[in-house]
């Protein structure tokens, strides 16, 4: 199955769980949805990126390095999201973050989106710090889909239907908020949804 192939997959899925309106919330799946498309009153902002909603996407495309905070801690789950970046772009999703107030990859786990990564291994599919990525995707220009799972000790990563990080196990950050990462360049993400596990 090719990208595009996977995308389109991802996207029927997502479509099943919206059908007449029903959100990921509901007892039948499980997930929670963590951006209805419409506001961001589920998160918090930290740092000054120019966060907003457009065209039904959470958009930033200037200021220094921020984040949107889930107000809700997280130990075992399965995350989905999608994400949109350009060339320049570095950003990413940290996990079992264990200072809601301060997140960084060393307070959290981090689901790395930055092609352009001076840090060899540690790119577009890594998480950064604790595990590099062998054949690194590239994000920059299209839709890409990012599943994380984490379940006590052991991580999964995938980026756009490839495992990128697979089994990892460390024990360092045990539980915490979820945070999208605004760094630099243009970065969107849209169908944001959780389930505990």
């Amino acid at each position: 199955m090719n990208r595009r192939q996977v995308l389109k997959a991802a996207a029927a899925s997502c479509a099943l769980f919206c059908v007449n309106g029903q959100s990921f919330s509901n007892a039948q799946t499980g997930w929670t949805q963590l951006f209805d498309g419409k506001t961001l009153d589920n998160w918090r902002k930290l740092g000054d990126a120019n966060w907003r909603v457009e065209d039904g996407v959470i958009a930033a495309d200037k200021g220094k390095s921020s984040y949107l905070v889930t107000p809700d801690s997280y130990r075992n789950f399965e995350l989905y999201a999608e994400i949109w970046v350009d060339e320049k772009a570095n950003s990413g999703i940290f996990f079992r973050c264990s200072d809601p107030n301060k997140v960084t990859s060393t307070t959290a786990y981090e689901a790395n989106v930055f092609d352009t990564s001076p840090n060899e291994g540690f790119g577009t599919g890594s998480i950064v710090r604790f595990a590099k990525v062998a054949n690194m995707p590239r994000a920059a220009g299209e839709w890409s889909s990012m599943e994380i799972s984490a379940m006590g000790d052991t991580m999964n990563f995938k980026f756009a239907g490839i495992h990128t990080i697979k089994d990892f196990k460390d024990t360092t950050y045990a539980d915490g908020p979820i945070a999208l990462q605004y760094g630099t360049g243009v970065v969107k993400f849209r169908n944001v949804r959780i389930r505990r596990i």
